[in-house]
């Protein structure tokens, strides 16, 4: 499977893309994770877009899109590959099909999750996380057993800046300007499929895997 997961901030496709990963053995490729590993490591691509990220400016496409070329020739996605993250444009769409038919593989799916708005901004806002070891809770949804405190390192738990009732505003409308389009751009060559993200994780994994499933029988 060689799929690509769209979806609002806070829809849950991260979520999704770690179960899928882990139960097929396919590799989660998370632009977020290949440019702190780029930075972490001081790779080339990785200077260039801390140079960037410095100066609180956005990571050209060139870079981004440099990065995920070099994990897809890597043996760990030979088995396949979910993309949450990317692409963000449908600009990174079309670079994105040019590395694909460079290496002579397509995508199986696009795969749009789906949620009420008022749904995605209360789970953003309830959103917290450990600063020292990354740890995620939510405080309605999985709470920490710690109260405020990490379970694993019991550090204070922290909101997210970009979790903010302001910050979250500004995300979704970046979304709706920059991304929504590619719902269109995939849906027209017909790509597409839609997951309706509400209730239980595992109820929406199902629903995931049943149009995955339906689709490989297609």
């Amino acid at each position: 499977m060689r799929l690509v997961f769209l979806g609002a901030p806070g829809v849950g496709k991260g979520t999704q893309a770690d179960k899928l990963a882990s139960k097929f053995g396919i590799r989660k490729i998370s632009t977020g994770d290949l440019l702190r590993e780029a930075v972490r490591n001081g790779t080339p691509l990785g200077l260039e877009a801390k140079s960037f990220m410095d100066q609180g400016k956005l990571v050209p496409d060139s870079v981004v899109i440099g990065l995920v070329k070099e994990k897809l020739t890597d043996p760990s996605c030979a088995q396949g590959f979910v993309l949450d993250g990317f692409p963000r444009t449908v600009p990174q769409a079309e670079e994105l099909g040019k590395v694909l038919d460079a290496q002579g593989i397509k995508l199986t799916r696009v795969i749009n999750f789906q949620a009420d708005r008022s749904e995605i901004i209360n789970r953003l806002s309830g959103r917290r996380s450990c600063p020292k070891c990354q740890a995620t809770y939510h405080i309605q949804f999985a709470p920490s057993q710690k109260g405020e405190l990490c379970e694993r390192c019991a550090e204070p738990l922290i909101q997210r800046s970009d979790d903010a009732q302001s910050a979250i505003e500004t995300r979704l409308k970046v979304y709706d300007e920059q991304t929504a389009p590619l719902i269109s751009f995939y849906k027209r060559i017909n790509l597409l499929s839609l997951v309706e993200s509400v209730g239980p994780i595992e109820s929406v994994f199902e629903s995931l895997t049943k149009v995955l499933t339906a689709h490989k029988q297609a």
